[in-house]
């Protein structure tokens, strides 16, 4: 029987047994879930990676030292790790602002020198933070494809792998969140207009 084949549960046994194999099954296995859903709460690639790695490593130690004990929910209770440590990193932050700009500061900003002019960039802005709003109203299915699709880059024969559904399903739900949003923005601006 390949590692390919053995649950999760199997996995972890076989890892805290000693055989590291199984660990990088397990990464393999999950691993662009776990990044998605870092990335879509820091927003970063490369703070993303760095969580990632350390919610591996607090993984790893977990497991080491025996104090595993999430029978069953190895995906969810690494997803939770990940969360915790985004969380603790903000706190952080909060403690020691940085100085520089992690949103991808621009000097051109500044000097205004760019072809956008400022109420252009302000209206794209609030149509992107509107949408990011709308996703919430959206049900989870298709909130979840939509998220990797977009935001993950994930193909969708990986969602489909991912959620344990078929690429047509997969597909559907996306077409079903698009109209969807289209629907709210078009209601959206209804209101906004008979306001």
């Amino acid at each position: 029987m390949s590692f390919h084949e053995k649950t999760d549960q199997e996995l972890v046994h076989l890892y805290i047994k000693g055989n590291e194999s199984a660990l990088s099954e397990l990464v393999t296995r999950h691993k662009s879930r776990i990044y998605t859903s870092i990335y879509l709460l820091v927003k970063d690639e490369f703070l993303a990676e760095d969580i990632f790695q350390d919610t591996f490593i607090k993984v790893i130690k977990t497991l080491k030292a025996g104090k595993y004990n999430e029978e069953g929910k190895f995906l969810p209770w690494v997803l939770r790790i990940g969360h915790n440590l985004v969380i603790d990193h903000f706190r952080k932050e909060k403690r020691n602002p940085t100085i520089t700009n992690s949103d991808g500061f621009d000097i051109f900003d500044v000097l205004g020198i760019h072809d956008e002019s400022m109420e252009e960039k302000m209206i794209k802005q609030q149509t992107h933070d509107d949408l990011k709003k709308l996703i919430h109203y959206l049900p989870s299915e298709q909130k979840e494809v939509l998220i990797m699709r977009h935001y993950g880059d994930l193909s969708f024969k990986e969602i489909a792998d991912l959620t344990s559904v078929s690429i047509n399903t997969a597909l559907g739900r996306m077409r079903y969140a698009l109209n969807n949003l289209r629907k709210m923005m078009t209601n959206k601006e209804l209101i906004l207009k008979a306001s």
